[in-house]
């Protein structure tokens, strides 16, 4: 029998034990993707970085742009940034590195840009519950209310005729509220603000 027969399927198996160690350390990317692609989808339906949010699939495909982008673009570059202060490092592994930490990147941007709009956001709901409830008092019953510009609204409240109804304009820049009779009669549906 070859002796050498042994040692080759020693070191064969050193190396396929190296390799799936490896694979292990550097598989982390694709499962962070797609995990962290539903944590940012949520972070920016109920903690917006900008406006009001888009909803669960809007943000959905925001996040899922942005970990693309982070995947696809950034990662690599990192990766060979990575390699010069680790040269020991595969060539993907050091992009799945650092396509990894750029997901936790995206998030931990995502969550800190929701976290500091979120006293504008809260702003925003605020002047709008005022507007409602000064028109709602004005009009006297339920109103449809329609955002003109940051701090003004127009405020609708339906009649017994479908194509006309009672409006006013509620500024909210002043304490209480100021309300101004509109003396258009079209509903909020149809009622379109100079540009």
């Amino acid at each position: 029998m070859d002796q050498g027969y042994p040692g080759t399927v020693q070191q064969a198996e050193r190396l396929w034990a190296r390799r799936l160690r490896w694979r292990l350390k550097g598989a982390w990317q694709w499962p962070a993707f797609a995990a962290l692609t539903v944590v940012d989808a949520v972070l920016l339906a109920t903690l917006p970085f900008a406006g009001e949010g888009s909803g669960f699939y809007g943000g959905l495909l925001l996040a899922g742009f942005f970990n693309i982008v982070a995947v696809a673009v950034l990662a690599p570059a990192c990766g060979l940034l990575l390699r010069r202060r680790r040269p020991d490092l595969p060539r993907m592994i050091a992009s799945d590195y650092a396509g990894t930490w750029l997901l936790v990147a995206v998030t931990a941007l995502l969550l800190a840009g929701g976290l500091v709009h979120r006293p504008a956001l809260q702003a925003a709901e605020g002047a709008e519950r005022a507007a409602a409830a000064a028109a709602h008092t004005e009009l006297r019953g339920p109103v449809d209310l329609r955002r003109l510009e940051p701090d003004y609204f127009r405020a609708c409240a339906a009649t017994a005729e479908p194509q006309r109804a009672r409006c006013v304009f509620v500024s909210t820049a002043q304490s209480p509220p100021g309300v101004t009779r509109d003396t258009e009669q079209i509903p909020n549906s149809e009622y379109r603000a100079a540009p």
